[in-house]
């Protein structure tokens, strides 16, 4: 266990950027989308990227995009403007229903790093800005599902990051300590939300942030969630 960490309980998990690589998960969603909302129309599609925070010729999301860190209602609202022919509400369901299909690319083997913790005695959790439904989709597509004691999204009623409710939810249904568990994610948003909750935290370098931005909210900065259980001092497959 590292210095100065106390005995752990749990493990909170952000989605987007932690358990999956942000850019290699979302970047085709993204580039899919504004096509299909322009119609075909390149220049209208390039606004709604660049509305989003999207740089479509280097195939890269920009460090103040939304789609980061922000919920889907965000996101929505930034392209709204651009479409008039839709309603917020509608908009809304077509991304989270795209959402729920895309094809996630895990940031590291999940299956076997789930176990380890888990065979530590630690519950675990997952807290996403994104909707509950499609963060549980993405779980059972990869069948990480029932690795999870706990899965919430923007949606699921406890607020969206950087507020600390989510955070709070998980600790309070099992009558954790909050400072005995530990966040990992890869946004400030996540970090902050950390903070805020009075848990650890710890931040990946497989979203868009660098080690900058997240050291000064964090215990470490590893490069991916692989490396968290040799940071925690617990045995593969333990």
């Amino acid at each position: 266990m590292p210095r100065g960490l106390p005995p752990l309980a749990g493990v909170l998990f952000d989605k987007d950027g932690t358990l999956f690589d942000f850019t290699a998960s979302w970047a085709a969603w993204v580039l899919a989308l504004v096509g299909d909302l322009a119609g075909g129309e390149a220049a209208l599609a390039g606004r709604l990227a660049a509305a989003i925070g999207f740089d479509a010729d280097r195939r890269r999301f920009l460090p103040e995009s939304p789609v980061v860190a922000a919920t889907v209602e965000e996101i929505a609202g930034a392209m709204l403007p651009l479409l008039p022919g839709w309603r917020p509400a509608d908009l809304v369901g077509e991304m989270n229903a795209r959402a729920a299909r895309v094809a996630m690319v895990p940031a590291a083997p999940l299956a076997p790093l789930l176990a380890s913790l888990r065979g530590a005695g630690l519950r675990l959790g997952l807290v996403t800005n994104d909707a509950e439904v499609a963060a549980g989709a993405h779980l059972a597509a990869h069948g990480i599902g029932a690795a999870f004691d706990f899965v919430a999204g923007y949606d699921s009623g406890f607020g969206a990051k950087p507020a600390p409710g989510m955070l709070l939810a998980f600790a309070g249904r099992f009558g954790l300590a909050p400072g005995r568990v530990l966040m990992v994610g890869d946004s400030r948003h996540d970090l902050v939300a950390a903070r805020a909750a009075g848990m650890p935290a710890v931040g990946v370098l497989t979203g868009t942030a660098g080690a900058g931005e997240l050291a000064p909210l964090a215990l470490a900065v590893l490069p991916d969630i692989g490396h968290l259980p040799g940071w925690l001092g617990i045995a593969a497959g333990a």
